[in-house]
């Protein structure tokens, strides 16, 4: 399994990926998912990358003819290279800022930050590896204090991102330590979870940066 970057083009979801719509909801203050639904796969998948598919989220041809530039300008960097180190009470935190805008890290007694930062029992503890371990960027990761990262085992997945609170579609949420190659050839850090560009209008290509909230993206699934 693998996905590549095709230049100006779509994503290429190598070796049968699964691949399933969610909705990403706001539950009394928490971002849960909700209505998880299959979506169908071949061998190789083709999903838009520009944003403009009248068949999402699958490639329609539309970046042809739209003349779409998918320039990738993310860092190649590691992630530990990138990330800021955070030492906290119970918990330590890495933050590469690599945002997403999910606000999976926006727990009921706080953020990632303020709860590594002041968990003093167990229940805050837990509260704030949730809220690192839940981004689905990848943008946060809780340390034990030891710095030994907290990660879910994820069966390698793409999600098809809709937020039902911003009423807009979010990004792909890419699970379970799936390669991601560049179209150049090159292979980016293979991490367990990150979410990919999917309205075309990322300044940070190939992956997410929340500006699908800012021109309230819809890709329309049927």
């Amino acid at each position: 399994m693998k996905i590549k970057v095709i230049k100006n083009g779509p994503y290429v979801l190598i070796g049968s990926i699964p691949l399933n719509e969610e909705l990403i909801a706001n539950e009394n203050g928490v971002m849960v998912y909700k209505n998880r639904k299959s979506l169908p796969v071949k061998t190789q998948t083709h999903l838009c990358r520009c944003g403009a598919s009248k068949n999402a989220p699958y490639c329609d041809g539309t970046h042809k003819k739209l003349g779409f530039v998918g320039t990738e300008t993310a860092s190649r960097d590691a992630y530990v290279e990138r990330a800021e180190y955070l030492p906290g009470n119970l918990t330590n935190l890495l933050d590469d800022y690599r945002c997403a805008i999910a606000r999976f890290c926006h727990k009921r007694h706080g953020t990632a930050w303020e709860l590594v930062r002041r968990a003093d029992t167990d229940a805050l503890k837990q509260e704030a590896i949730a809220a690192a371990v839940d981004c689905p960027a990848g943008r946060l990761t809780a340390l034990t204090k030891l710095n030994q990262p907290y990660e879910y085992a994820y069966t390698p997945e793409v999600v098809v991102a809709q937020d039902q609170e911003k009423d807009c579609s979010a990004g792909l949420f890419v699970r379970g330590n799936i390669p991601l190659e560049s179209a150049d050839g090159l292979s980016y850090e293979t991490r367990n979870r990150y979410t990919l560009c999917r309205c075309g209008k990322s300044e940070n290509k190939p992956f997410c940066d929340g500006v699908h909230l800012s021109i309230q993206y819809n890709d329309k699934i049927k």
